[in-house]
This record gives C-alpha cells, sequence and structure tokens, in this order.
C-alpha cells in the first residue's frame, strides 16, 4: 500500500444528524485529503438493532449513500461500498468467532449503555453481543492501518487490536495490523436534551429537517437554568447545553462575544438561539443543494465501483486468512 489505509463505517438506520456532520463526517473529508481511505455503509450492522423491522435498510442504505455525497464523500478520492455486497466479511466474521472469549465481548462499555437506554427493543441477541466481532472482520480485512473513531468507540478498536493479535499469535504469523485511532476532534455533540445527540433518544437535528424544523428544536434546546430572567447574568461555558453547539458555528471572537454579552446580561437566551439557528440553516442549504444535484447523477454506478474494488482486496484477505488456518488451500 502506498499511503496508510483508513476504514470506517455507518449504520444505515436513519438519516444522518448534526453528530454525524460534525462528529464523523467532516473527519472523513479531511482524511480523503491525505489517506487511501475506505467506507462502508454498515447495512449488517443495522440488523443488529433492526432486526425485527429490516425493511427500512435497503432505502436508508440510499439515503446515507446520498447525504456522504452531498456533504462532499468522493468515490473518486475514496472507496464507498455497502458492507452487505461484501460476502467476504460475514466468513472472516464467522472465522473470528471461533476463538474470540465471550468476556471480551461482554465487557464493552458500550454494550452495556445500549442495554441500559434503549428500552424499547430486545438486544438480548448473539448478533448484538458480537457485533464488535463483526467490526473486526469488517477493518482488518482490508487490513486498515488507521481507523476514525470517537471517544465511545475506541473500547471496540482495543478489541479489533486484540483480535488481530490473538490471530497472530495462535497461527503464528503476522498477518493482521493493529489498526490506530485517529480520534476525532468532536467526539460527542450534545442533542436537544443535552445527551449526546442520536436517533435512539429522539434529540436530534437531522441534515434532512426543514429549515423551520431545525429553528423548532434549536429553539427548545437547554440553555442556562440558573439564568430565569434575560437580566440575569449567565454563564454558557458551564451551564448551557446549546453552546456547544455554538462553539461549532461560530468564529473564536463571535464565540467571545457571546460569553460577554451572556454573563453581562446583554444577550438574551431566545435571540441567541436565533441566531444560531439561522447559522445552522446556511450550513445545511449547501448540503441540500448539494443532494439535489446527487440525486441526478448515476450514484448506482458510483457504489457498485466502490464494491468491485472492496470485494477484490476482501477476497484475497480470506483466501489467505484460511489457508493461514487449514494451513493449506482446501479447493
Amino acid at each position: 500500500m502506498s499511503k496508510i489505509r483508513v476504514l470506517s463505517g455507518m449504520r444505515p438506520t436513519g438519516p444522518l444528524h448534526l453528530g454525524h456532520l460534525h462528529g464523523v463526517l467532516k473527519n472523513w473529508l479531511e482524511l480523503q485529503e491525505k489517506y487511501e481511505c475506505f467506507y462502508f455503509i454498515a447495512d449488517w450492522h443495522a440488523l443488529t438493532t433492526e432486526y425485527e423491522n429490516p425493511e427500512n435498510i435497503s432505502e436508508f442504505s440510499k439515503e446515507l449513500f446520498l447525504e456522504w455525497l452531498s456533504v462532499g464523500l468522493s468515490p473518486q478520492k475514496s472507496t464507498l461500498f455497502i458492507q452487505s455486497a461484501i460476502k467476504e466479511h460475514a466468513e472472516l466474521h464467522l472465522l473470528f468467532s471461533m476463538f474470540i472469549p465471550v468476556p471480551w465481548l461482554e465487557r464493552n462499555p458500550s454494550y452495556k449503555e445500549m442495554l441500559q437506554n434503549i428500552q424499547n427493543k430486545d438486544l438480548n441477541t448473539y448478533g448484538f453481543l458480537g457485533y464488535p466481532v463483526l467490526q473486526a472482520a469488517d477493518i482488518l480485512i482490508y487490513k486498515a492501518q488507521k481507523v476514525p473513531v470517537g471517544v465511545d468507540q475506541v473500547p471496540h478498536l482495543e478489541l479489533t487490536r486484540e483480535i488481530a493479535r490473538r490471530f497472530n499469535f495462535l497461527y503464528r504469523v503476522n498477518y493482521f495490523p493493529e489498526p490506530e485511532p485517529i480520534l476525532s476532534e468532536v467526539s460527542k455533540i450534545p442533542g436537544i436534551d443535552g445527551r449526546k445527540m442520536s436517533k435512539s433518544y429522539g434529540n436530534a437535528i437531522f441534515l434532512n429537517d426543514l429549515p423551520e424544523v431545525v429553528k423548532e428544536k434549536v429553539m427548545n434546546y437547554v440553555t442556562d437554568i440558573q439564568r430565569i430572567k434575560k437580566s440575569d447574568p449567565g454563564d454558557p461555558e458551564n451551564r448551557c447545553v446549546a453552546f456547544n453547539l455554538i462553539k461549532l458555528y461560530y468564529s473564536n471572537e463571535e464565540i467571545k462575544e457571546i460569553i460577554r454579552d451572556c454573563k453581562n446580561a446583554v444577550l438574551g437566551c431566545v435571540e441567541c438561539k436565533k441566531r444560531l439557528a439561522d447559522k445552522i440553516i446556511s450550513e445545511l442549504e449547501k448540503i441540500w443543494d448539494k443532494r439535489l444535484e446527487m440525486e441526478k447523477e448515476d450514484w448506482k454506478e458510483m457504489l457498485y465501483k466502490g464494491v468491485e474494488t472492496a470485494r477484490e482486496i476482501a477476497h484475497q484477505t480470506v483466501e489467505e486468512v484460511n489457508i493461514i488456518i487449514f494451513r493449506k488451500k482446501l479447493i
């Protein structure tokens, strides 16, 4: 490989939101300029939580791909593909699952957190418990050296590194690399209620929300609860959830001005959030315009070419892994 290879994916479980845009996609855009990037639609991973209602996954996959193109991901700069089109991911997952101790999966903090927070779905399934193994297969099948992750995903990547080490140790080879994390500068974007922005929590501003919907959601953001009246001094840096979004959409000088005016009770929360909504809508309008362009392009052909590129690499890896495990080529 002439360039360092980077891999990441997204589950098609619904529309993208500002958390995806600032926490993931803007990072991906920078990475595709300097690395060999593989980005995939993780539709098998979507089944871990949507197995009872899988009929929307195909449509969500299409929407996800179009939104990727709309924010600027390029098939000319990155390999963009869909997971289920590469059956080798499932084969490598199966081979890995033969030697992964169950306690490795049960100690995963994200697994425990989602079991606690998502009460409307039965997540006590093998697929949900074992999805970090499939995630490891997704990464290692392309021998990715770097993986962009948020802080909450680091334990998953560490499990991938452990799986790579265990494979290399068991079969006495130096075959799989141990991928390193690329931590996103913006790891968690707060939702309307202050928790991490998430479709599951119902607190997100989506990229395809209409302008009036964006305005309504921004106005519902939690601000300084100790600031009862506009004449009360505020503390945006320590007590305002909406301030986390302000830091993303304003220049440093503008942020300093907002802090000063809030602390001096010159700028009220309502007016501040109105201005913030306008800033967000202005950026989203560029994505909406690009989306209209992409719908006119042959996006299926773009996706198919990415699948071809990914499949060739994945097939070679699985062939080699089978030879390593069984010590010979069986067929």
